[in-house]
């Protein structure tokens, strides 16, 4: 029997393998709010790159979900990420999409998305277009993840939970959708191997001075399979 699949704790230290500089970026034509919303209409059966990355099979499966959010800025499309609070028991100090476990009361995914955003970072559902979704991701915490994927009107105050959000920064959505961008990790224990990507983005932080963001694991995963899905 196999040994449990080890969690990442610094993945800044785990090699980084290659690059996916070899696939092309996703054409500018169809990262616009006309050709996503197109893009989502269209019915289609396919499988996710990455559909996940379970750990324990011993431990229950919980639903959640989160909001992909694109916001419509006159530069074009950007990403809203958050970085979580780094005493949280899941993915502390991982960057994230809002979003969390689904509670009794949600009515299903979109709700699930759309409340968890407004509870971390203020986002009032008023300016959220919800245009669809993505395929379930499971991560190694054992959350099956709804991705909700929306366009995000820019007129907007955020509003962030101190407890769970240190911060919220955007991310092009064309920097994103380039594999180039995309770095491929490996390391080995004694079970096996594993992998895992990340998209680095350079960019001022809160105090105006650079700073790298490192954005990897099941949010690198599920922009990829994001790519995946508007490359074809």
């Amino acid at each position: 029997m196999s040994s449990p699949r080890p969690r990442i704790l610094d993945p800044h230290a785990v090699p980084v393998v290659g690059t996916d500089a070899h696939l092309p970026a996703v054409d500018a034509a169809r990262l616009t709010p006309e050709a996503l919303r197109q893009r989502f209409g269209l019915p289609e059966d396919w499988q996710p790159e990455i559909p996940g990355d379970a750990g324990h099979a011993s431990r229950e499966l919980r639903p959640a979900s989160v909001l992909v959010p694109l916001v419509q800025r006159p530069e074009g499309l950007k990403v809203l990420l958050t970085q979580r609070t780094a005493h949280l028991h899941d993915h502390a100090g991982q960057i994230s999409f809002p979003g969390g476990r689904v509670e009794e009361n949600d009515a299903d995914a979109v709700a699930t998305a759309l409340r968890e955003a407004e509870e971390e970072v203020g986002l009032p559902p008023q300016v959220v277009d919800v245009i669809g979704r993505l395929p379930q991701y499971t991560t190694v915490t054992q959350y099956v993840v709804t991705p909700v994927v929306a366009l995000v009107q820019p007129h907007f105050s955020l509003r962030l939970d101190a407890f769970e959000v240190a911060e919220a920064f955007e991310v092009p959505l064309s920097f994103l959708m380039t594999p180039a961008y995309h770095q491929r990790h490996e390391f080995h224990w004694e079970g096996g191997r594993r992998q895992f990507l990340s998209m680095p983005w350079e960019a001022p932080g809160p105090d105006g001075q650079p700073r790298r963001y490192f954005i990897w694991g099941a949010t690198a995963a599920m922009l990829r399979n994001l790519y995946g899905f508007l490359s074809r």
